[in-house]
């Protein structure tokens, strides 16, 4: 088994560590404050090559690998969560593209976003169902070659910058999986309208809001797959996306361990070093041990990912996992700080604030676990 990265892989982290230190960790207090959509540092990551890490370069694409494609994710996590959040949103709003589209939408959608910087946003949830998907209420009536979408979705990423919505909605009278459908929706067209912006405890500077649908024309065109298709392409989509919430969680548990260490050296309390203290030692290993671990789950993911091979069961774990990881470092970090940690002057409450995100979005971690066990019993 060879755990060394490549020289390319190297390089890469390397280079977006450099870009994140120059880039975004001198605005995260800033953009945590003002709570917009980070328009500036944005541009530059797409400039970088750092967003559309799915997108193939048959779509002008980078072509990229799944493992380095995390490393990328983790990296910028470490300096910013809802950076982070914010630039994997195109991967997780075309993986129904690249997954049920035909040549023509891949060329039609796909492209834009890749080289001309669009953005996309992944609809799914709605105000009466999260983690059941087949309740989706959002429902679309054929109309001659258009599509008519009435219905609400909530807790979207990115929806008032998108260019395009993956939007999941009934296009059977019926309830249930089956009757559930993808359509490629351009947020500028009449009837799509922004409704309410959440106002969160952590991700401040990546935008979630509602998407309202009042008899939305589409054409038939943009459904992805056929009919009926949108919970296969839901549950396949989740699957590719879950690792990088894994790797997400990871960098925040990267930097919340990386802040915890420093600190420990420089903060003096009876008169030595808290790191002299066993007490505090015993806090920073178990850090660490949680962190490299949850580095390896993740990391394996992308390795099989990579490879063609099998990998719904570590994708759940590595997501669940993490996650669960990076909430317990967080909260150990802000311990470590003690009354400090509690404040906005130090980054580790912060930390700790987008820590909680990761056990709920993309799938609640009860979810990942309810998945993981389908397949151990599988």
């Amino acid at each position: 088994m060879d755990f060394a990265l490549s020289e390319e892989q190297l390089m890469m982290r390397d280079t977006v560590r450099k870009f994140v230190e120059k880039e975004i960790k001198p605005y995260v207090e800033e953009l945590d404050e003002k709570e917009e959509y980070p328009w500036d540092i944005m541009k530059k990551i797409y400039e970088q090559g750092f967003t559309n890490l799915n997108i193939p370069e048959a779509y002008g694409g980078s072509g990229i690998d799944a493992l380095t494609a995390l490393i990328i994710t983790e990296e910028i996590a470490r300096g910013c969560a809802a950076v982070a959040t914010s630039s994997s949103c195109n991967s997780l709003a075309t993986y129904p593209i690249l997954l049920g589209g035909n040549e023509e939408q891949k060329q039609r959608f796909l492209r834009p976003i890749a080289e001309e910087g669009k953005y996309a946003s992944f609809c799914l949830t709605e105000p009466g169902a999260g983690s059941d998907v087949a309740g989706i209420a959002t429902i679309a009536r054929k109309s001659g070659n258009k599509y008519i979408i009435n219905g609400r979705k909530q807790f979207i990423t990115s929806a008032n910058v998108a260019n395009f919505l993956t939007v999941f909605c009934r296009t059977g009278e019926e309830k249930g999986h089956k009757s559930i459908s993808a359509i490629v929706v351009e947020r500028n067209t009449p009837g799509v309208s922004i409704g309410r912006k959440e106002k969160k405890m952590g991700l401040r500077a990546s935008t979630t809001c509602e998407v309202i649908f009042e008899d939305v024309a589409v054409s038939t065109e943009n459904l992805l797959s056929e009919e009926g298709a949108g919970f296969r392409l839901s549950m396949e989509t989740l699957d590719k996306a879950r690792p990088t919430t894994g790797a997400m969680a990871l960098g925040v548990a990267q930097a919340a361990l990386e802040a915890s260490v420093n600190y420990a050296r420089e903060r003096v309390q009876f008169g030595k070093p808290i790191a002299q203290q066993q007490a505090v030692q015993m806090m920073l290993a178990d850090m660490g041990m949680k962190v490299e671990t949850a580095r390896l789950l993740v990391y394996k993911v992308g390795y099989l990912m990579a490879n063609g091979l099998p990998f719904t069961k570590e994708s759940a774990m590595s997501k669940c996992y993490a996650a669960d990881i990076a909430m317990e470092v967080t909260t150990d970090a802000v311990q470590i700080f003690g009354g400090y940690g509690y404040t906005r002057d130090y980054p580790v409450e912060k930390y700790m604030r987008d820590a909680k995100i990761m056990q709920i979005y993309e799938g609640t971690n009860q979810i990942q676990r309810i998945v993981i066990a389908k397949e151990l019993l599988r």
